[in-house]
């Protein structure tokens, strides 16, 4: 799981990701993407509403969608925040389209490097 270091916490960062960042809209999702000036790790943030389900429905989101960016985070690029955005047909997506989505956005706004890139 994603250590709290790697989270989004605070509400004036997620409004700024949100307002100022690059968005990926995709079927199941809305990424967000700002480089944060101060640089560190990259940091996630995901925000699942009341319309993609009941409390057991987007916790299951939220946890999905945790576990796709813990798995991202080791070719992350150093200084990104990423606001993901479940959209409501988020609930029923499976787990491999959800991923491919994400993992979409993330080369497509320069989140991740490729596997054979060096560490920057």
């Amino acid at each position: 799981m994603l250590e709290r270091a790697s989270r989004i916490t605070s509400g004036d960062d997620y409004r700024g990701v949100v307002r100022r960042g690059v968005r990926f809209v995709g079927e199941h999702t809305v990424t967000y993407v700002r480089m944060n000036p101060k640089g560190g790790q990259p940091r996630f943030g995901f925000i699942v509403a009341k319309t993609v389900g009941n409390a057991v429905t987007r916790n299951l989101v939220r946890r999905r969608l945790k576990a796709i960016c813990h798995d991202s985070e080791p070719r992350a690029v150093q200084g990104a925040d990423v606001v993901i955005r479940a959209l409501p047909s988020a609930a029923t997506a499976t787990w491999s389209s959800l991923h491919a989505e994400v993992d979409r956005a993330f080369a497509k706004r320069g989140v991740t490097r490729a596997l054979t890139d060096s560490p920057r």
